[in-house]
């Protein structure tokens, strides 16, 4: 047996990762749970990333797990109460990917209202010097909801007030922190506002929280930006507001069912959507790449975590 501690990779491994997890462990890509069997004594670690989490019947094979590094902030697909129970550590790379996240839900929020990307296909198509651009939305002056106030939603915040936007959230409890003004009730919010930003965590408290009954509130004039989690919208009601204009647009980051979402977003002008890129830079990623690195080192060190969550 290696004297290696075992751990066991869930999601692939990007180069700088895979390069130093090597130097200090014995790497086990995950193929199946049958295969699983031959090594799961041995197993003392998981990386993983907040989309793939550990499913319950991969904690569940694996009786030395002691520590799981996600490379994300989501932990919503990780049970937590059983990690609690078996005193498994577990940490995320929080406050690395914060402000490329808010930076997401800006640019989104932009691109709908302004209509970049129906813009640029209408140059593309040759269509300027025979037709005009349909008008986009300002900025300034509207007002802006954000469901989920931890660091993002808080960086969104700092954003968008720039431009001259009110802002109001969301959020399970008030943060006396904040200037913003608190709304305890999100159809209120979602009434108030011109755009709706959700930042809020997945997991079974937010699933489908955006429903018909939300974006109607929102109203036909309303935008919906999306750079939390695909779980948190009703996503046949998102597309039926959308197809009927009952809100005037949305920009979308995270979908149920990725990559493999819904085609019927595709067709839809009235939409922004990208592949699940909030924190896809460079920079970003290679610090969250070193950071699950680091936390695993530690947790072998000293039995320590840098960025626990538990």
């Amino acid at each position: 047996m290696s004297s290696k501690p075992d751990i066991l990779t869930i999601d692939p491994l990007v180069p700088v990762m895979k390069e130093r997890l090597e130097k200090s462990f014995t790497l086990h890509p995950y193929t199946s749970l049958e295969n699983l069997k031959n090594i799961a004594p041995a197993i003392r670690g998981i990386t993983t990333g907040g989309g793939s989490g550990v499913p319950s019947e991969i904690m569940d094979a694996l009786p030395n797990l002691e520590v799981i590094s996600v490379n994300g902030v989501g932990t919503d697909r990780i049970n937590l109460d059983e990690a609690r129970r078996r005193n498994i550590g577990v940490a995320t790379t929080q406050n690395t990917l914060t402000d490329d996240v808010a930076d997401m839900a800006v640019a989104l929020m932009m691109a709908v209202m302004r209509g970049i990307v129906t813009n640029d296909a209408f140059v593309r198509a040759g269509k300027w010097p025979s037709a005009t651009a349909p008008l986009g939305r300002s900025l300034t002056r509207k007002k802006v909801g954000i469901a989920g106030f931890g660091h993002i939603g808080q960086a969104i915040a700092k954003r968008v007030s720039a431009f001259g936007m009110e802002v109001a959230y969301f959020n399970s409890h008030a943060r006396p922190e904040s200037t913003c003004h608190f709304e305890p009730d999100l159809k209120a919010l979602a009434t108030w506002c011109d755009v709706l930003i959700l930042a809020v965590s997945g997991g079974p408290r937010s699933a489908n929280m955006i429903d018909r009954d939300i974006l109607d509130a929102l109203g036909k004039d309303g935008f919906l930006v999306n750079i939390a989690r695909g779980t948190v919208v009703d996503e046949a009601a998102l597309l039926s507001a959308l197809q009927e204009k009952r809100i005037a647009g949305a920009g979308l980051d995270v979908f149920q069912n990725e990559p493999n979402i819904n085609p019927a977003f595709l067709s839809l002008p009235n939409t922004v959507l990208q592949a699940h890129q909030a924190s896809a830079t460079v920079e970003t990623r290679t610090a969250m790449a070193h950071l699950v690195v680091d936390n695993l080192i530690a947790y072998f060190t000293d039995k320590t975590l840098l960025t626990p969550v538990i």
